[in-house]
């Protein structure tokens, strides 16, 4: 069949995890063969050396009322006359306005509970969750050009972390380490990780207790005070944000994940899955679609330190239960959010919507 070139946009500013999703789903198109463009915000972040042989555009993507860039991305979709425009978030999609002449199709990529005032003009949707598919049904959009597809899971080669890393980072070898990477935001819950270690003994089963933080955000100089008050400052890492997080993952004994209930999926639990480790998770919106408690992750009630303190100590203890998480949680991971299935949904997806044209 022919391949399906396709342009995907996005209007962020910096990298997190819709981000880093994002760039491994492009280059993931582009592996299997189809023609990939690349959108993105002039000078920040995402505009790098990212995206190994892609097209990367820069665009101004001033503010979503902005029509000059409206008008810049008008001109890049004449000029590159892909089949798909993908955009991602509200900036790129407010921004992104094809008429029939154009040819290709816009579809808008959802991630998270967004006002959808300035959706409504794609001509599909595609929400990484069940929930977020409901959302949009619900508030009206056309069933028959509303789809689910969730991101799919990276299935890393098995393997140790550096063998230098835990001295680099001031750990103690014989330390448990539990990990938690996102952004310093507030949904993303780090202050009740904090209360939560602090309710921790600093040792367990003979072993202490640290924990590795990746990310930066608006919060960070809050969450290092609030550290510093509890009282356990001195066993935390702040590595900032980390683009390619590998070799944390792989040190990692538990992978923490603290979000409020707003969290609308949360790549991290696949990610977790991927390199079979032991997930404590908040029943937010998107771990409570797809966790399921004490097979594949252990869900604690969202914005509750004592309880996810409760939920780590028992994990830390409980040498059986964080085998069979792992496990569970790869099988998962292989069958149900592996790249090879989702990204051919994806493709069918687009083709069904090309022949609809």
């Amino acid at each position: 069949m022919t391949n399906i070139h396709s342009l995907q946009l996005i209007g962020s500013k910096s990298f997190g995890g819709a981000e880093r999703w994002f760039q491994r789903f492009s280059l993931a198109l582009a592996e299997i063969g189809h023609p990939t463009e690349i959108g993105v915000r002039r000078g920040h972040e995402l505009d790098g050396d990212h995206w190994s042989d892609l097209n990367c555009h820069a665009l101004p993507m001033g503010t979503v009322w902005d029509p000059l860039s409206r008008l810049q991305v008008s001109r890049l979709v004449k000029w590159l006359q892909p089949d798909i425009v993908q955009t991602y978030m509200g900036r790129a999609t407010r921004l992104t306005h094809l008429t029939h002449a154009d040819g290709a199709i816009h579809v808008a990529r959802l991630g998270g509970y967004y006002k959808l005032d300035g959706y409504r003009h794609a001509h599909a949707w595609i929400g990484n969750t069940k929930g977020i598919r409901d959302y949009l049904l619900q508030a009206g959009f056309p069933k028959e050009r509303v789809f689910h597809l969730y991101n799919f899971a990276e299935l890393p080669e098995p393997g140790p972390a550096p063998a230098d890393l835990k001295a680099q980072l001031g750990i103690p070898d014989d330390a448990w380490v539990l990990m938690t990477p996102g952004r310093f935001v507030p949904f993303k819950g780090h202050r009740f990780l904090l209360d939560a270690l602090a309710r921790l003994p600093a040792s367990l089963a003979g072993r202490p207790v640290w924990q590795v933080i990746l990310g930066d955000g608006p919060l960070k100089d809050t969450l290092h005070e609030q550290a510093k008050r509890s009282g356990v400052e001195n066993r935390i890492v702040w590595t900032g944000w980390q683009l390619d997080p590998d070799s944390y993952y792989r040190l990692a004994d538990l992978i923490v994940f603290p979000s409020t209930y707003a969290e609308p999926f949360g790549n991290v639990i696949i990610e977790a899955w991927g390199y079979k480790k032991p997930l404590v998770t908040s029943a937010s919106m998107g771990a409570s679609e797809v966790v399921k408690d004490n097979e594949d992750g252990l869900l604690f009630e969202c914005e509750n330190s004592q309880a996810l303190a409760m939920a780590i100590e028992r994990a830390l203890r409980e040498d059986e239960l964080r085998e069979t998480m792992a496990l569970s949680g790869y099988k998962r991971a292989s069958l149900e959010f592996g790249r090879e299935p989702i990204m051919q949904a994806y493709i069918e997806l687009y083709r069904h919507l090309l022949n609809q044209r």
